[in-house]
């Protein structure tokens, strides 16, 4: 089973929490971050090892979001 590291940043980015798990595949790994989220966290990133392979909300929603201001 491959093991993921599920972070969860704050308005700024930075790093508030993050913990690593056991998932049978990478669609359990979203689930799981999704599950734990707390409502303080504004952004969360599922890695595998080196590659980010989920995060929310996602960076064009972001940039868009930043625009639109």
């Amino acid at each position: 089973m491959p093991a993921y590291e599920i972070c969860y940043l704050d308005e700024g980015g930075a790093l508030t929490y993050k913990f690593s798990a056991t998932c049978d595949d990478d669609q359990r790994a979203k689930i799981l971050a999704h599950a734990m989220k707390l409502p303080s966290a504004k952004k969360l990133e599922v890695w595998s090892g080196e590659a980010l392979i989920y995060t929310r909300p996602a960076a064009i929603l972001e940039r868009q979001m930043r625009v639109a201001s």
